[in-house]
């Protein structure tokens, strides 16, 4: 069985989406759309900018979201049998799967964005990734540590993000390597993603949703927040209102979907990290990117 998986926030790069734009009608078509929609011209910084401009969370999340999700809709072989996506890349999954329209999974992505840069600039925060503990330990180590640190993503055996405030993330490196870890890496992201300081992001983002349309999937959508599948609308918008302040399970995601079939993940948006985490996580599956 086939999974499409899609990337989030850091898969991003100078030039994504060009080559695309340039070979396809289609697609020329969907980010011409885009730009209408945005109110700019984000295909101008994702084709020309530089890396410093595409770094902007409210560019950063729809210029992924478009590349992500033009690549599968321009894609003739595209018949996915269950879909998921790494935080940003839930939304470009819901498209895929027909739960979200592609102007209404963007106008989501982009005031997603816009709530999550405002809460980073109201609580000064960050993320850091743990190599090399156990997700247990790592859990024990943020819940002894004074101030707002928790895990953030649960991205592999040995890789786990965790996110909060820049002191108490400061203390929790220190910690982590004490308690034996290989790395604890400060990562170059605006703010604390997936934790309760994305709390005034998630109250903006619910009234979002709850005025969307969202339509019967055609197939399961994975989540972060369960790590399980739905096609349950009631639940798959409950659970995306959840997941700018909860964890990301991936590990967790590819596991069960392993369980429930999957043998090929294909990787629809720039770069190709989620297929290196899937590795990680299932040694013999077979991956590959659109």
């Amino acid at each position: 069985m086939k999974a499409y998986i899609y990337p989030g926030q850091g898969a991003q790069f100078p030039s994504m989406g060009k080559e695309l734009y340039e070979t396809n009608a289609k697609a020329k078509k969907l980010f011409a759309k885009a730009n209408k929609i945005l109110g700019f011209n984000i295909t101008e910084i994702m084709f020309n900018g530089t890396a410093e401009a595409l770094k902007q969370t409210k560019v950063t999340q729809p210029a992924i979201f478009l590349h992500s999700v033009i690549l599968s809709l321009t894609n003739n072989d595209f018949k996915p049998a269950m879909v998921a996506g790494h935080s940003l890349g839930e939304f470009s999954a819901l498209v895929a799967n027909k739960a979200l329209s592609f102007e209404d999974g963007l106008s989501l992505v982009y005031k997603r964005a816009l709530a999550m840069q405002k809460a980073c600039e109201t609580n000064p925060s960050t993320m850091a990734a743990i190599l090399g503990l156990e997700d247990a330990k790592v859990e024990e180590v943020c819940s002894k540590i004074e101030g707002v640190v928790v895990p953030a993503n649960y991205n592999c055996p040995g890789q786990l993000v965790i996110s909060g405030s820049n002191e108490a993330i400061a203390t929790a490196c220190d910690k982590m390597k004490e308690a034996g870890a290989k790395r604890a890496l400060p990562l170059p992201v605006g703010g604390a993603f997936h934790s309760p300081l994305m709390e005034p992001a998630r109250v903006e983002l619910e009234q979002a949703i709850a005025d969307t349309q969202f339509s019967q999937p055609i197939c399961p959508v994975y989540q972060n927040v369960t790590a399980k599948p739905s096609t349950d609308i009631a639940v798959i918008k409950e659970n995306l209102i959840k997941q700018l302040t909860a964890p990301v399970k991936w590990r967790q995601i590819v596991q069960n979907m392993v369980a429930d079939g999957a043998t090929e993940f294909t990787e629809s948006g720039p770069g190709k990290v989620l297929q290196g985490l899937v590795k990680k996580i299932h040694r013999e599956a077979e991956v590959s990117g659109l």
